[in-house]
């Protein structure tokens, strides 16, 4: 999968009582990487809120492959794997990866947009749709009609 991707550091606190990574951390790694490419190209919270439209999550999975453990170096990516034409919805994937290939987990999200005002879905102004361009898209990436 082509994907864009920064580094994660397990912290003591993403442990459960058996030391090893809580379930919900890797729903956190996933969010963290979404936004950290969304910020990078411009499309900020800040910049969010003046356009009044942001993310909205419908569903959220995750499939576990490997334990994670406190001090591990990981790296985790996102890549578009489908889009609605007017960019209005759309599903990522996720990789948690220890070492170079070790592939932890895969989540898979599906979403949309919302206006913050109005509190309806709604089409992305033109910078949300110029950011989605940008975003890797996944090997079995498809259109969503």
């Amino acid at each position: 999968m082509h994907a864009y991707s920064i580094p994660v550091h397990v912290r003591w606190s993403d442990l459960d009582p058996n030391f090893h990574v809580r379930h919900s951390v890797y729903y956190d790694f996933g969010a963290q990487c979404r936004m950290a490419f969304l910020n990078e190209h411009g499309l900020t919270a800040k910049v969010m809120g003046q356009h009044h439209f942001g993310p909205v999550l419908f569903r959220e999975e995750a499939i576990f492959k490997r334990e994670l453990h406190h001090g591990q170096d990981l790296r985790i990516t996102v890549a578009c794997s489908a889009l609605k034409s007017d960019y209005s919805r759309f599903s990522m994937q996720h990789e948690i990866i220890r070492g170079d290939d070790e592939v932890c987990a895969r989540l898979h999200v599906d979403g949309a947009w919302i206006d913050t005002q109005k509190r309806k879905l709604t089409v992305p102004p033109q910078l949300g749709v110029d950011m989605m361009e940008k975003m890797p898209k996944a090997k079995d990436f498809r259109w969503i009609s």
